[in-house]
């Protein structure tokens, strides 16, 4: 899939928490945006932030081609991602896109899809939920969070299929883990994941030892996106691999997670 590096304006900046904003961005130039798969990322310039030298790798979280809109939830973590998330409507942000790989397709008779995502890794899975949607699957979500507070895009993945809810704390839903909600309990054909790496970790654990398939997104440090700086290394069954480029969607036993 052809790479852009393309000027973006920020049509909207919406501050879903304190520690949470989503940017709603539209190409400089109004022309259509890349074609752009769910699972795949960017990476943003970090203009204005002296401290910030390398560009930051961001989700994509959705697109809505309707508005020629491409969206990216942003947590706060560092100086880079607070500049990011105190943009302005009209500022103008730089991206390379699309980056890395996306998801497979559940097989046609898989029909208990489930897509588990724990705080900021909620965000690949809204737009992969849309397009499993608009291919007649019926995907079901489980979304963990530290407490109702924290709860993120719930009325956005609504469009797309049944939520459930974990909250550490028992504010919502199900109190502790998503690898402790009842959910797992029920017939599994397909499970994807993204979130923390413990809990992944956990979710590929659960899913290895009940022969369920399972893909992760991983979320380690790409600073380039195109596998030239190696900051991104997994270590593989394949040997060491760069997550940016061969991923960040892998197949649980591809990974060393397991051993």
């Amino acid at each position: 899939m052809k790479k852009y590096i393309l000027d973006f304006r920020v049509v909207e900046n919406t501050k879903l928490h304190d520690n949470y904003a989503l940017l709603k961005l539209k190409p400089d130039n109004n022309e259509p945006l890349p074609d752009m798969l769910p699972g795949q990322f960017v990476e943003v310039r970090v203009d204005r932030s002296p401290g910030t030298f390398l560009r930051r790798p961001i989700s994509i979280n959705f697109v809505d081609s309707t508005r020629n809109e491409l969206w990216l939830l942003i947590r706060k973590a560092g100086e880079g991602t607070r500049t990011l998330c105190d943009l302005k409507q009209g500022d103008s942000i730089n991206l390379v896109l699309p980056l890395g790989n996306t998801f497979s397709l559940p097989d046609e008779t898989d029909s208990n899809i489930l897509l588990i995502g724990g705080g900021v890794g909620i965000a690949p899975m809204l737009y992969w939920g849309k397009y499993l949607k608009e291919r007649n699957y019926t995907p079901k979500f489980l979304l963990g969070f530290r407490s109702d507070k924290d709860i993120l895009q719930y009325e956005m993945f609504r469009q797309f299929g049944d939520v459930y809810i974990s909250t550490e704390d028992g504010s919502l839903g199900e109190k502790g883990f998503v690898t402790q909600h009842s959910l797992l309990n029920s017939k599994l054909d397909k499970l994807y994941v993204c979130g923390p790496k413990p809990m992944m970790v956990a979710v590929a654990r659960f899913a290895h030892e009940r022969n369920i398939s399972c893909e992760v997104s991983l979320e380690n440090m790409m600073a380039c996106g195109v596998g030239a700086c190696l900051c991104c290394v997994e270590d593989t069954i394949e040997g060491n691999t760069c997550v940016c480029k061969e991923g960040p969607i892998f197949n649980i036993e591809k990974l060393k997670w397991q051993i």
